[in-house]
């Protein structure tokens, strides 16, 4: 399975009191990376919620939000009498040291930190909720990530195909062009040697000519080319984690473009050196975003 470093889950389940929701974001990053946004009373869950990631995803930026909420009932507002009490006493020895001081509004007291309990949770009574939750979540995270690798790998195929359409164009291209400029530089040396007066024995141009002849020489480049599109398809074909494997034949396709590119001697190849850079390129943007 080829997989993207993008995607994005959400799920929630429901247990006594509220509801539990955990969500996903993945995007690119050249290693494992995982961030937690955990509510202070699901901090537990992170151990386990990074070893069952780990155990699916191998590349990519992870971001996890777990969080719950809780239903809203009449009579859940609670006063933390203990503290009141001492608000209380706060306030007569404030105002008895400095009377002009006026009395806390109503509204004051309500806003004081911790006066009003809040309502939360015990993650041990929600571990199989979570546990469940985790599973669905991770699951749906991982089908879409391979969704998306299942796009970008047929795009990437898509242009080394066309790239096989370029080089079966301009190769047979190659060895006529060559053979003219061989014979032209042979009959420049000769005529330039015959306009000096200089006797220069006839090997020695024909020496000249096959060191510029090996010099425009791009066999080796175009074999190559057609052996780095046959690995494509290879690592696709055998899958799994491949993004890494993709960025080195990136680099090597590339090399052997340019390379040809320096070599050209026709302006059709040269023509069709660009339009293979041109799908290099775009080959390489795809890959960057495969596990």
């Amino acid at each position: 399975m080829i997989s993207s470093m993008t995607g994005y889950a959400a799920q929630s389940r429901r247990f006594t009191g509220g509801q539990l929701h955990m969500e996903l974001k993945g995007v690119n990053s050249r290693f494992l990376d995982l961030h937690f946004r955990l509510a202070d009373e699901l901090r537990m869950a992170e151990t386990s919620i990074r070893e069952q990631i780990s155990s699916r995803v191998k590349r990519g930026k992870v971001e996890c939000r777990l969080y719950f909420t809780l239903e809203k009932k009449a009579d859940a507002m609670e006063v933390d009498r203990a503290l009141l009490e001492k608000i209380r006493r706060v306030g007569d020895l404030v105002r008895a040291h400095l009377p002009e001081v006026g009395t806390l509004s109503l509204g004051d007291v309500l806003r004081w930190p911790g006066l009003l309990a809040e309502e939360s949770v015990a993650f041990e009574a929600l571990t199989p909720v979570f546990q469940e939750l985790l599973a669905a979540t991770l699951e749906e995270f991982v089908a879409a990530r391979a969704r998306e690798g299942e796009k970008l790998a047929a795009l990437i195929l898509e242009r080394g195909r066309q790239m096989r359409v370029i080089l079966a164009r301009i190769t047979p291209l190659v060895p006529a062009a060559q053979d003219t400029l061989r014979e032209k530089l042979r009959q420049r040396l000769s005529n330039a040697v015959s306009a000096s007066g200089v006797s220069i024995d006839e090997s020695r141009i024909l020496q000249e000519v096959a060191l510029f002849a090996a010099r425009i020489d791009v066999d080796e480049e175009l074999s190559r080319l057609a052996a780095h599109l046959e690995e494509l398809e290879r690592i696709f074909t055998a899958g799994g984690a491949v993004g890494k494997r993709l960025d080195f034949l990136m680099q090597e396709l590339n090399r052997e473009a340019n390379t040809l590119g320096a070599k050209s001697v026709l302006a059709e190849i040269a023509q069709g050196v660009m339009e293979l850079k041109l799908l290099i390129e775009q080959m390489r943007e795809q890959a960057q975003n495969l596990e």
